[in-house]
């Protein structure tokens, strides 16, 4: 047995609800809620001894529980290199994200993902082309910033100066948010220019057909001094991005683009420097700066189209960032000082004023206030707030004026961590992202040779002037075939799909967890606190034993069931102070996990429990009293038996009476199972209640299958027995004492307000805690994964029918152009539809 150091109850080592190690030693709670109390302070807990926690001034402490999820490699993880393939891991591995300049392209992202993964002590690395961001997960035993860094330099692009994934303060995103709009409006200076000067070089091109009064020669040479700029100047990107990558033997987009506008511009100044050298040939002296000219002109148009689409993308991002206050008001020293938000530490009190936003999260100390908290949970009614409340940082406090202790700050509050895992999510990629990255590694190698086999084939068997027939199909090629909407096609989609996912309140951890999620064919539904709306009522009260009356059994109790944390417990307790009845202080109380309680009054020893807890202490059930607990039970209660086992009494093993709680379900509950099912889903309830009491809160809800009196531990059995039936399982729980099974889930969905518990146990939280949002999800997955779908087919079959055309002799280099910028702008625009995404309506059956 040991002692939890909060509270001071006994708990049974072996099925203590809790843990935690500290300094070296392991200690044992009676309860969750205990161990985030410990967490928070450890050295003032131990320091100050146990406390009663039952009394009215104790404050609850923001939840601390962290989980190790289960173990999610992106797509990079299959390119590993020497770095990681069957690497054992050596220490904690660290997280960093970091910007990256001059990618174009699919191969651009598959290059630098091959390239990081090489790198030893890279556990992961996933490069996001639409974000223009690496996410990159190593052991800083063995790698560092300085090395990651220098590795994507020497592939030929520049890396920016890291982000901290979980963000030391959400306005972190500033520096990218600018570099971005600067890129930005540098993108579109070019563009003008060089459509500006495009334009006549378009008109010379046809002034023989215009009837413009000028010779051959003079056309050629006034195209030449407005084709040059806009090739070295406004075209200096693909040669720049060319060049990086050619130094390492490979190529990407740009080298498409360099070569293909390339041929055609020296070509073009070979007959206008000479046009005697192809005359005597036999070809007719003309130029191609028009096509040069306008395939640079038509690709800055769409990657600036891109850019633009690409920054609504982020929007999600941005919003939730601009939610955090910049600065706050504290007390220190006796004294107020406004500070910026990044000052503030844990301990500070936080004057928060009627109309101001809270600035950390914390716990109020005095005052009291209608807190929206909407931003959080989508609840768009104000919450009372008193002291020993609950605040969180950016919430908006409406009336009254609050003092706050902060107990989260910077990186640590729930906006930060949510904003930390939007951006990773959006970051990551989804299985079918893989596909694109394996063909886009061998996609640009493969375009070089179809071209230079095109160029020949018109060469040698095309007709008259061959040479001008194969140097424009051969231009054609390279341009038409440029993967831009491969790259893009499932970035665009997943950043869709998760911004508005959290836009919605529905925190989705991955782009896999999106896949994984439109692949269900089961849902299981936790019932205490998932189905139901956990705030158990005490429904009836059964004395069983001679001379022992309704209150007489309440009160007992709630004299055992008052050192609990415990839902149930609680009901009880605070029935009994409804009655007025007299509550005594018991003593080695101990907390069984699944079973009840027990614990001393006097000389009595008392239990209060399920059928299991009577089994474990031996004490027999009489048929009369199994009656009364099967009729409460068949009720949708849930029946528990105190018992007494005191020594020397006519009492002793004796059954005294049945109590029952209530839970009713949710509000919405029946109409979400019924949409559920509408979508082609099992529903099934997990509940460690009795077979009967569950079937009954099943029947009002119309569940499938129940899955009874399991065991908290026995939870991610249940769900592993599921999957090994060939079940595809999401599992749906408070994220707390459901972890374990969120986490053994294909896809864990945490009904909570943003704990850390649930956002690392679960793949997707439901902020709000609304069941609706577990239908939402679904569907947000389903449209996300069809929109994926579609951007991909869309990109393969582009350069499938285009490649081909333009190799026959079918599509010319400038209508290649525009197909191509066409093609990634309509890629970027399929995604973004995303974000008019409606949720199904819900109907009642």
């Amino acid at each position: 047995m040991a002692i939890d150091p909060v509270c001071g109850m006994t708990v049974e080592e072996a099925r203590a609800p809790a843990t935690a190690e500290y300094g070296e030693k392991l200690y044992y709670f009676c309860a969750p809620g205990c161990k985030r109390t410990f967490e928070q302070n450890p050295e003032r807990v131990l320091h100050e001894g146990p406390k009663d926690m039952g009394g009215a001034d104790v404050v609850p402490p923001i939840q601390l529980v962290t989980l190790t999820p289960k173990p999610r490699l992106n797509a990079t993880a299959t390119a590993a290199g020497p770095g990681t393939a069957g690497a054992a891991p050596s220490g904690q591995s660290q997280t960093m994200t970091i910007p990256i300049e001059g990618m174009s392209c699919a191969s651009c992202v598959a290059r630098i993902e091959k390239g990081l993964c090489a790198l030893p002590g890279i556990q992961r690395a996933s490069v996001n082309l639409a974000t223009e961001r690496a996410t990159v997960e190593y052991l800083p035993s063995l790698t560092g910033t300085q090395a990651i860094q220098e590795s994507i330099r020497s592939l030929g692009y520049r890396p920016g100066a890291v982000i901290d994934s979980a963000m030391e303060e959400p306005t972190a995103l500033a520096p990218v948010e600018e570099r971005q709009h600067v890129a930005y409006q540098v993108l579109k200076r070019r563009f003008l220019i060089a459509a500006a000067l495009t334009v006549p070089v378009m008109i010379l091109a046809m002034s023989e057909h215009l009837g413009l009064p000028l010779s051959r020669s003079t056309s050629f040479w006034i195209q030449l001094a407005l084709a040059t700029p806009i090739q070295f100047w406004a075209g200096w990107q693909f040669y720049r991005g060319a060049w990086a990558v050619a130094r390492h033997g490979t190529t990407d987009m740009n080298t498409l683009i360099a070569v293909g506008t390339s041929a055609a511009y020296f070509y073009s100044l070979v007959v206008t420097l000479a046009p005697g050298l192809v005359a005597a040939i036999g070809v007719t002296p003309a130029v191609y700066f028009d096509t040069s000219m306008a395939i640079i002109t038509l690709i800055l148009f769409g990657r600036l189209m891109e850019s633009r689409a690409k920054g609504r993308a982020s929007e999600a991002i941005r919003r939730l960032a601009g939610l955090q206050p910049q600065t706050a008001r504290i007390l220190r020293d006796g004294r107020e000082r406004d500070i910026p938000i990044k000052d503030v530490r844990v301990g500070d009190l936080v004057l928060v004023r009627p109309g101001e936003k809270v600035p950390v999260d914390g716990a109020v100390r005095q005052g009291a206030s209608a807190v929206d908290e909407s931003m959080l949970t989508g609840e768009s009614l104000p919450v009372d707030k008193k002291p020993g409340d609950i605040v969180i940082g950016a919430t908006l406090n409406r009336t009254g004026s609050l003092t706050v202790e902060a107990m989260k700050v910077g990186k640590d509050t729930a906006l930060a961590r949510i904003i930390s895992i939007v951006e990773e999510a959006q970051a990551s990629k989804p299985e079918l992202a893989r596909l694109a990255d394996r063909i886009a590694a061998m996609f640009v190698p493969a375009v070089i040779g179809i071209a230079l086999i095109t160029f020949v084939g018109w060469l040698v068997l095309g007709p008259h002037p061959a040479l001008t027939h194969a140097l424009i199909n051969f231009v054609a090629v390279l341009i038409v075939a440029c993967p831009c909407a491969l790259g893009l096609a499932t970035p665009t989609s997943v950043m869709g799909g998760i911004g508005k996912g959290a836009e919605s309140g529905i925190l989705i951890r991955s782009g896999d967890a999106l896949e994984r999620a439109q692949d269900l064919t089961t849902v299981v539904l936790d019932k205490t606190g998932t189905l139901t709306k956990g705030e158990p009522t005490v429904g009836a009260v059964v004395p069983l034993a001679e001379g022992w009356t309704e209150d007489r059994v309440l009160a007992l109790a709630a004299t055992i069931e008052r050192k609990s944390e415990h839902p149930v417990g609680e009901a009880i307790v605070q029935y009994a102070r409804s009655r007025d009845l007299t509550i005594e202080e018991p003593s080695d109380f101990l907390a069984i996990p699944g079973q009840g309680i027990q614990g001393r009054v006097g000389e009595r020893v008392v239990y209060l429990g399920n059928a299991a807890l009577m089994e474990a202490v031996k004490l027999p059930v009489p048929d009369h009293a199994q009656l009364a607990s099967d009729q409460l039970a068949r009720a949708g209660m849930t029946p528990m038996f105190l018992a007494t086992d005191e020594q020397g009494s006519s009492l002793r093993g004796k059954i005294l009476g049945v109590l029952a709680v209530v839970d009713k379900p949710k509000d919405f509950a029946r109409e979400v199972v019924a949409s559920l099912h509408r979508l082609g889903l099992e529903v099934i309830m997990l509940t460690g209640d009795n077979q009967r009491t569950a079937q009954a809160i099943a029947e009002q809800v119309k569940i499938d299958r129940v899955l009874a009196q399991v065991l908290p531990d026995q939870k991610a059995r249940e769900i592993k027995r599921l999957q090994d039936k060939g079940k595809v399982v999401a599992m749906v729980g408070d994220g707390i004492n459901d972890a374990p099974a969120l986490a053994q889930a294909d896809v864990g969905l945490a009904i909570g307000t943003g704990t850390d518990v649930a956002m690392e146990a679960a793949d997707i939280t439901l902020i709000r805690g609304d069941l609706r949002g577990i239908v939402s999800a679904i569907a947000l997955s389903r449209a996300t994964t069809r929109n994926i779908k579609q951007n991909l087919f869309a990109a393969f079959i582009y350069n499938t029918l285009l490649i081909p055309s333009a190799a026959l002799g079918f599509l010319n280099p400038i209508w290649a152009a525009a197909a191509m910028a066409l093609s990634s702008v309509s890629v970027v625009g399929n995604a973004l539809r995303l974000r008019r995404f409606k949720a199904p309506g819900l109907q009642d059956p």
